[in-house]
């Protein structure tokens, strides 16, 4: 293959993403939407289960806020790139599960780190051996958590909200 003819493969990859990435008001909308939503899902079912006190209740939905926040541009852009001419139900399923993916993924990073932050003060020395274990088993041990405990957080709502914006993505394809 000559550098000549690897140019329109390029622009023809950048013109996809390009394509794909959202407008700057349907990012900010669906990201405010998206965040509230996950937040609200989540302070619903911890306050439902009389979880611990006020304080902790409102900082784990704002965990839930920021990781919806940062998942919904990056779930809709993957979204559109594997739903690009396809049928409705491709569409639906790609919405479904790249804004599942990219929420579940961004909220349980923040809940890692927010964990590993906790914990920082009893591990060893930063770049050391002995950190990189512990550092790589505390995030382990933290996302395992968060799938455990805190995906749970999302049924009903967060569910509702999902299928209700994949239902959205499904008709704006059209």
């Amino acid at each position: 293959m000559t550098p000549l003819q690897q140019v329109p493969l390029r622009r023809g990859v950048m013109d996809r993403l390009h394509a794909a990435v959202p407008s700057a008001s349907e990012a900010v909308v669906g990201t405010l939407l998206w965040g509230a939503a996950m937040g609200a899902s989540a302070l619903a079912s911890l306050l439902l289960a009389g979880w611990e006190t006020p304080d902790r209740i409102r900082f784990v939905a704002l965990l839930y806020v920021l990781g919806g926040m940062l998942a919904f541009p990056v779930g809709l852009t993957l979204a559109r790139l594997a739903s690009r001419g396809r049928q409705w139900e491709t569409a639906f399923a790609a919405a479904f599960v790249w804004l599942l993916a990219a929420t579940l993924a961004f909220t349980g990073g923040l809940f890692a780190l927010q964990y590993r932050s906790y914990y920082a003060e009893w591990h060893a020395p930063a770049f050391t051996l002995t950190w990189a274990f512990e550092f790589a088993f505390t995030m382990l041990t933290a996302l395992y958590q968060f799938v455990v405990l805190g995906v749970r957080l999302y049924f009903p709502l967060g569910f509702a909200a999902l299928v209700g914006v994949s239902i959205w993505f499904t008709r704006q394809r059209r």
